[in-house]
């Protein structure tokens, strides 16, 4: 007879190493949440010292922020109200708006007073003016400035150049003079391509403007070359190109909005 096998049972446990995980992860919210509370605790005494220095930097001006804590009065006079960040940040909204303004009233008589200078002198077909977003621009033909292919300054450029440096002098804007050409490539010696010929002729005006008007700071003023790249009319014709060639005075806004 076969014998019978007695098979004993083992009862399962569940598995419980999750429990280790789990108790590390309510550990770390738990310093989490220590962290979060003991930073939101506001250091009265630094909180002051920050208000005070707000109320230095902007000339003793009342304090920007309102104290947190209701405070008595010293006298029976009333104090006068603490403006709020908002009330502040609307004043100087508002002072910016007043200096653009300003600033587009003088860059307009600028214009006129330019514009009746080229009209009084028949200089219509050698410059023009434009006001921009950006700021005013004085538009010179190369033919009133330098001979066909030179950087030299033509002795009658002087006429109009003088009166613009003067015009320049009280201002406190940035100016840029730009040199610019046709694409009609050159190549010589002096200039081996369009680049130099336009940045040479950029930096002889400014140079000869720096020399017309001592009172004209240095530091306000720079020069670049353009080539052929910034067109102002197509170069398929003779009277594209030579819109083309041309050296531009940019004053440039302090101000926008």
């Amino acid at each position: 007879m076969a014998r019978k096998i007695k098979k004993e049972h083992h009862e399962e446990h569940a598995d419980e190493t999750w429990l280790v995980p789990y108790s590390d992860i309510l550990t770390l919210l738990l310093a989490l949440f220590i962290v979060l509370f003991a930073s939101a605790q506001v250091d009265q005494k630094k909180f002051d010292q920050l208000k005070a220095s707000f109320s230095i930097a902007f000339s003793g001006s009342p304090a920007l922020l309102e104290n947190p804590r209701p405070t008595q009065p010293e006298s029976s006079s009333p104090n006068p109200p603490v403006p709020h960040l908002p009330t502040i940040m609307e004043a100087l909204q508002g002072t910016n708006e007043k200096a653009y303004m300003q600033e587009t009233v003088q860059l307009i008589e600028l214009k006129k007073t330019l514009d009746q200078y080229i009209a009084d002198n028949g200089l219509g077909g050698d410059l023009t003016t434009t006001l921009t977003d950006d700021g005013l621009v004085i538009r010179i033909q190369d033919t009133a400035l330098f001979p066909s292919g030179s950087a030299d300054l033509r002795p009658e450029s002087r006429r109009f150049g003088t009166h613009i440096a003067k015009l320049l002098t009280p201002l406190t804007q940035k100016v840029t003079v730009s040199g610019h050409t046709d694409n009609l490539p050159i190549n010589t010696r002096e200039f081996p391509s369009n680049w130099e010929l336009s940045s040479r002729r950029a930096v002889n005006f400014m140079r000869f403007l720096m020399a017309e008007e001592t009172g004209l700071r240095p530091e306000r003023f720079s020069a670049t070359g353009y080539g052929e790249y910034r067109p102002v009319a197509g170069n398929n014709t003779s009277e594209g190109r030579s819109a083309n060639r041309r050296v531009e005075v940019f004053i440039q806004r302090n101000y926008r909005l």
